[in-house]
């Protein structure tokens, strides 16, 4: 049997924070159907797990939200064999007991997006996945049980509004989140975690609050530098709680590939197209989304 790889995805700090942590790193430029992806996977080790790293905003964090080449990047990384995904992404709080440093492990998503390819079969065919549960449970588990042995405060649940961007919420659009329901805010993580479904990726996503959003109104007598200067200290410190639970993750004995799981399955039930009535160059195309 070949060596399992376990993909990361990292977003704004960790994408650049995270690689320095991989070791005997060997650069894979990858060519997929949907163009290319954020950049070349670098591929190696982190503690004695293989990894393929992602840095999703590209080289200098020159891609915003929308520019993400989101099915690119997912394809890639399913090329390379990657069956398992965790990803990590900056948010901002929508609950008072969700502080600036903390980290999340993500059950569910609001998806508000409308700019971004959000699945791989437009020309395929039907295809509908199950999406109830957007996460991998199982994995989202094992990073929560991880998480108690870093001392970073983590919690082991939390719903996700992933707002197209570039622009931050108006405070009306901010406490309409909180009435939701919503724990978080962010820009990136949809068409991701949908595109991994498609996949039949075991996803999970580890959110890393930079401040509260723009519900709580900050202090006005602290200047827009002050402030700035403030979050993106709150985010350095989150990508390194992200980073060591990552580590933890990854270097804690349990089997993070599982073929059993439903999620490597999620295809099984989900082609309506009958067969004969399929794009057959299409499916060869998207061969390894079937794998």
């Amino acid at each position: 049997m070949s060596e399992e790889i376990i993909g990361v995805i990292g977003g704004s700090g960790l994408g650049d924070a995270l690689a320095e942590h991989i070791k005997n790193i060997e650069y894979q430029d990858i060519d997929t159907p949907f163009g290319k992806p954020s950049g070349p996977v670098a591929v190696g080790y982190l503690g004695a797990r293989k990894v393929a790293f992602l840095n999703r905003h590209g080289k200098a964090h020159t891609l915003s939200p929308s520019e993400v080449p989101y099915a690119a990047n997912i394809f890639a990384l399913k090329k390379l064999g990657v069956r398992t995904l965790i990803t990590g992404g900056a948010v901002g709080s929508l609950q008072a007991d969700i502080a600036p440093k903390e980290l999340v492990v993500v059950d569910q998503f609001i998806d508000k997006t409308f700019r971004r390819q959000s699945s791989f079969f437009a020309n395929f065919g039907a295809v509908h996945c199950e999406f109830s549960h957007p996460c991998c449970e199982r994995l989202r588990q094992t990073i929560v049980e991880a998480a108690r042995n870093i001392g970073v405060v983590t919690h082991d649940k939390g719903t996700y509004v992933c707002m197209e961007g570039p622009q931050f919420s108006t405070r009306a659009e901010s406490l309409m989140h909180r009435q939701w329901g919503a724990d978080l805010i962010g820009m990136t993580a949809m068409p991701e975690a949908k595109l991994a479904r498609e996949a039949q990726m075991c996803y999970a996503l580890i959110a890393l609050a930079s401040d509260y959003d723009c519900w709580k109104e900050h202090d006005p007598g602290v200047g827009k530098h002050e402030l700035l200067k403030e979050i993106i200290g709150n985010l350095t410190a989150a990508t390194q709680n992200a980073i060591a639970l990552i580590e933890a993750v990854l270097t804690a004995d349990n089997d993070l590939c599982d073929a059993t799981c439903p999620c490597r399955k999620s295809l099984e039930l989900a082609v309506w197209t009958p067969n004969e009535a399929q794009n057959k160059k299409e499916k060869e195309k998207l061969g390894v989304l079937f794998e």
